[in-house]
């Protein structure tokens, strides 16, 4: 896939994947049409040697692999990790309030928000509904609005003449997103869930709605920055680009290779279907056998962590180390941290940058300054999890955590092929 196509597919990817969710489902149905198999966890999986599967669990976490013809305990695996979660202001269980004749919906701060950005922007709302059927049976559906429906607006600079000098947002007064004057009638948002579901399913008309698991999402959509348009400008950059790489890479064939994309990433990976989970262990312990042949596997096997690194911002260059500076359309950036915030060791970047070396791909660096904290990725937790060999690589980005995220037109292309020489490793 030349890097037009490959840019035009993931800004599609990224306009159509708001929430970790539809993230997912995206992966699912495009593996599905490239011939991969859906498998479920609930029941018994009759694997073929030369069979591609994916499977996910609570609908926002995806693994994908092939079975090859030698055993994993021969080859071991070669994997690729990311995540599907992105910083954002998600709904409370009870949202709705009123102030000053306005109706808000309240939110809770998902992960490190970098907040300033929120405000005065558009914002539509998506996520997962729970419902109960006139039988009796409960099920869940995707939601998205997909147009403006609400705004978080600024205090004017004429009631706040420091807000340029020294504004500290309070995360609970200022956030509450404005959706509509408030009315006689009290403000039903299940009323409103429901008219966005049977817009897809008239079906779901008579059901009762029970619980969501909503948040709100910038609507300009994904596109191209620069007089040449040398930058990507997107909301959920981290990492959903990392989860396109990995998809298109694992689509590109390979023998026992396997790419996960788990979601909590960004609050610590605590979850049935986070890093410190068992979604890759069970999934790796399916293929491969149970005890000494996992564990022989497992000793044979890569797995490269992939999440966003931090681009060295013209005006903040001091906030970088002088020598570890990813540049943007330069390569994606291995990381390194000697305190074990990143996994990456010698041998497992000597290993990827053997990869980039086979797709003609350049390698950058990224160190944090001693002074300064760096970030966290799924792959020290996935190697202590799961004893594996793991290389954390990301692609330089400005802006992170932000609502609009920036990167090179070039990386994630560079990216997609060191992964699929990686993956073809072993092919």
């Amino acid at each position: 896939m030349d890097q037009t196509q490959f840019n035009t597919e993931l800004l599609a990817f990224l306009d159509a994947s708001p929430t970790p969710w539809h993230a997912t489902a995206n992966m699912a149905a495009s593996l599905a049409q490239a011939g991969f198999e859906r498998l479920d966890e609930d029941a018994r999986w009759q694997l073929q040697a030369g069979g591609q599967y994916f499977v996910t669990r609570n609908e926002s976490s995806i693994a994908a692999f092939t079975v090859g013809q030698r055993p994993p305990e021969q080859t071991g695996f070669q994997m690729v990790g990311a995540h599907t979660d992105s910083p954002c202001l998600k709904l409370k269980p009870l949202p709705v309030t009123t102030a000053s004749g306005y109706v808000q919906l309240a939110v809770e701060v998902y992960g490190g928000v970098l907040l300033n950005p929120w405000f005065d922007r558009d914002l539509s709302l998506a996520g997962r509904v729970s419902v109960r059927r006139p039988s009796g049976g409960v099920e869940s559906h995707l939601v998205n609005f997909e147009r403006a429906v609400g705004i978080v607006p600024s205090l004017a600079i004429h009631l706040d003449r420091e807000a340029n000098k020294s504004r500290a947002i309070n995360p609970q007064t200022y956030l509450p997103v404005v959706v509509g004057l408030a009315g006689e009638q009290e403000f039903d948002l299940h009323a409103r869930l429901r008219t966005a579901l049977t817009a897809h399913d008239a079906a779901l008309a008579t059901s009762e709605i029970l619980d969501f698991e909503l948040s709100f999402y910038d609507t300009q959509p994904a596109g191209f920055v620069g007089f040449e348009d040398e930058f990507i400008a997107s909301a959920r950059l981290d990492n959903l680009l990392s989860c396109y790489c990995a998809m298109q890479s694992i689509k590109a064939g390979g023998e026992n290779v396997l790419m996960v994309c788990n979601d909590h990433e960004e609050v610590g990976s605590n979850s049935t279907s986070g890093a410190r989970g068992t979604f890759l262990k069970n999934v790796v312990e399916r293929i491969a056998g149970a005890n000494e042949s996992m564990a022989i596997a497992l000793a044979k096997s890569t797995l490269v962590s992939t999440d966003n690194a931090h681009g060295v911002h013209p005006n903040f260059p001091d906030r970088h180390d002088n020598n570890h500076g990813p540049v943007l359309n330069k390569g994606p950036a291995l990381k390194f941290n000697a305190n074990q915030a990143y996994a990456t060791n010698s041998e497992t970047s000597a290993e990827f940058q053997n990869s980039c070396a086979q797709a003609d791909v350049p390698v950058q660096r990224f160190v944090s300054r001693n002074d300064m904290a760096c970030g966290s990725t799924i792959g020290p937790l996935t190697a202590t999890t799961l004893g594996v060999r793991t290389v954390d690589v990301g692609v330089p980005t400005f802006a992170m955590h932000s609502i609009r995220e920036l990167a090179g037109n070039q990386d994630a292309h560079m990216l997609y092929r060191a992964l699929k020489a990686f993956f073809q490793r072993l092919g």
